[in-house]
């Protein structure tokens, strides 16, 4: 007899930023499939998202907050936690890059992507990590970081320090949360179909390039590395602290 339950979310409630489109989207409906509800945030509508949930089965609640600011990203966290939890899971997904010259990059371009991509990343899990550990409660956070965790691009200053950062912090409250029922990984997304890769498909010298160092030979699907955080966020990860996982085709395998 096949046993999956370990791999299940069914009863779990799972808080995934920036699930309005893309990766976000994509990791909110394989929360669904995996039996879990899906707390959508982020400042935009999640329309689309929750249509698609709802087309599935599975159950979502949309809050709204900028988070680019901590303070509202916190009180967010706390009304869903008081109104749709307690909350199991949280997905760190939301993020912005900024794409200029190191010469020519601005304070401005430096400190908005750092707020969203790992400040407020940082203090989401802190508001959870407090919850959980007032509670008694096992809880899981999955950050999601970059390939440019481990490469340094070129005129993304702030984003490559933001991904690099998110991995840094995973590590840090894994260290410290995990005898404490807390697990803390990271994933790694190579090029993945969404919006914010569009230019780069439609660009044929690009694309081939690109795909060209894939040993895959295919772009990655949202559904790619939502599948890599239902494990993440289920008990069959238990033993998994600290960890990253590149979801990439390969690529940092080339």
């Amino acid at each position: 007899m096949t046993d999956l339950s370990a791999f299940s979310l069914s009863g779990k409630t799972v808080m995934v930023t920036g699930a309005n489109t893309g990766i976000g989207q994509g990791i909110a409906l394989s929360i669904g499939r995996a039996g879990g509800k899906v707390i959508g945030a982020g400042r935009s509508s999640m329309e689309q998202t929750a249509l698609l949930m709802a087309g599935q089965g599975a159950d979502f609640a949309e809050v709204r907050a900028d988070l680019g600011s901590t303070a509202e990203a916190q009180t967010m966290f706390a009304t869903a936690w008081d109104q749709h939890g307690p909350i199991d899971g949280l997905v760190n997904n939301a993020g912005i890059i900024k794409r200029v010259d190191a010469v020519d990059f601005t304070e401005a371009d430096w400190d908005q992507v750092m707020d969203i991509n790992l400040k407020t990343m940082f203090f989401l899990s802190q508001a959870l990590g407090r919850r959980a550990l007032e509670a008694g409660r096992q809880a899981k956070i999955v950050n999601i970081s970059s390939m440019l965790s481990f490469q340094g691009g070129i005129r993304v200053a702030s984003y490559t320090a933001s991904k690099s950062g998110v991995l840094g912090i995973t590590r840090l409250l894994a260290n410290e949360w995990a005898a404490k029922g807390i697990n803390v990984n990271s994933i790694a997304p190579g090029y993945i179909e969404t919006n914010n890769t569009e230019a780069l498909r439609a660009d044929p010298d690009r694309s081939a390039a690109i795909l060209g160092r894939i040993p895959a030979g295919r772009w990655g699907e949202p559904s790619d590395i939502g599948d890599a955080a239902v494990f993440l966020l289920s008990q069959a990860s238990n033993y998994m602290h600290g960890a990253v996982i590149p979801v990439d085709g390969g690529w940092l395998a080339r």
